[in-house]
């Protein structure tokens, strides 16, 4: 069996896991379905779809699958952890440049048009822009 974890991090849902409500178990439902689309049959390599996976139950926030790949005609029983833990960040960026874009100010609609505007123009020399060659 294959296990995936699931974060939807949904708010004012701290009594997980006896007392969901039906809106939010459909939620986590249309929520696994549609991270399934990001994963490969192990067999073949081809992605499932929504409509190839079918949930069996659920018991404590432990969702049981049945993933069809409709490529290779194998089946998988699966299972999917649902958590209410905010997720982590994972990011390449330093501590100071995660400060400096935490503190910065949002892009403004004119930001947007200025970079298309640019874009529309650029021609793709980096080197160029930046006014020196990369040396490795």
């Amino acid at each position: 069996m294959t296990s995936i974890s699931v974060n939807p991090s949904l708010p004012g849902s701290n009594n997980f896991p006896d007392a969901i409500g039906i809106e939010t178990r459909h939620m986590e439902e249309r929520i696994i379905k549609r991270l399934m689309n990001s994963i490969k049959c192990s067999s073949c390599g081809q992605n499932y779809t929504g409509s190839n996976v079918k949930i069996l139950g659920h018991h404590h926030g432990l969702y049981f699958l049945n993933a069809y790949c409709p490529s290779c005609h194998t089946q998988y029983l699966l299972a999917a952890s649902v958590t209410r833990e905010k997720a982590e960040l994972v990011t390449d960026l330093t501590e100071n440049e995660l400060t400096r874009f935490k503190n910065s100010c949002a892009l403004t609609a004119d930001d947007v048009l200025e970079m298309h505007a640019f874009l529309k123009k650029f021609n793709g020399d980096f080197t160029h822009l930046f006014g020196r060659e990369y040396v490795s």
